[in-house]
């Protein structure tokens, strides 16, 4: 399969060195032909920055490109590649948002977290397709199929339901590694201490129902250490952290004590 990219950011980057395993990557575009170049070096793609220059005879065009920039992008290159599939990969955006300007449109959007520091095992990682027609659909399926095991056919809405949830699985999880180090840090205790407990959780999570695997002050009702430790934040002058720890304590007592 023939496939050019529109963008190069750390979606972008993954996807095309996935994809490069088994198909040919013919462009990199992104606004900096630095950043284009960079990416399409590793995957042996040409580096554009120009709409105009985009070849039209590919298979699939890919928008990794930031949700905002979804619209813009696809008013600008739909009537050159009318013929093209054009996918975004997003999770909360709506396929109308390409489909309304481009008939041939399709949502390619792989649950998982990236960065440039971590290699992704593809294999593992669920894609989510949608098109307009079946033989998008068709090729969408193909693609997906060759990079991982888990490949499911979504709505919009259903993509939008998991993206929301991954907000707070893994988004609002870090955000809580991050100031559970603030913690630690105060008291200058050694962070790495914490990573058997926190592995331990996800793995708990995700054998069994989150909800039976609660544990904590807030579950036990314990008032007296909810308030010991809202003190201590207090002392600390983190007072936002005192807040975040209150609303969800709260937020597992009702969960709990109904």
């Amino acid at each position: 399969m023939r496939i050019s990219f529109v963008g190069s950011g750390k979606v972008a980057t993954h996807l095309a060195r996935a994809c490069v395993q088994q198909h040919q990557i013919v462009q990199i575009m992104s606004r900096d032909l630095q950043h284009a170049k960079k990416l399409a070096d590793q995957v042996e793609a040409e580096a554009i920055n120009d709409e105009a220059q985009l070849n039209t005879e590919i298979d699939l065009l890919i928008l990794a490109v930031s949700d905002q920039s979804i619209a813009t992008v696809i008013q600008n290159i739909h009537a050159r590649l009318s013929n093209v599939l054009i996918v975004h990969t997003s999770g909360s955006t709506d396929l109308k948002i390409l489909s309304d300007r481009h008939p041939n449109a399709g949502v390619f959007y792989p649950l998982q977290t990236f960065s440039f520091e971590r290699e992704v095992d593809w294999t593992e990682t669920p894609i989510f397709i949608e098109a307009k027609h079946d033989e998008s659909l068709n090729i969408l399926n193909q693609l997906a199929n060759s990079l991982s095991n888990r490949v499911y056919a979504y709505s919009s809405s259903q993509r939008l339901s998991l993206h929301l949830a991954a907000v707070f699985a893994s988004n609002f999880s870090n955000a809580c590694y991050d100031m559970a180090k603030q913690i630690v840090d105060l008291e200058r205790v050694d962070f790495s201490l914490l990573y058997p407990l926190m592995l331990e959780t996800a793995k708990k999570a995700t054998q069994y129902d989150p909800v039976q695997m609660q544990t904590g002050p807030a579950v036990r009702n314990d008032h007296n250490i909810l308030a010991m430790h809202q003190h201590l934040l207090q002392q600390a002058n983190r007072s936002d952290l005192k807040e975040i720890y209150a609303v969800l304590s709260q937020a597992i007592m009702t969960r709990h004590h109904r």
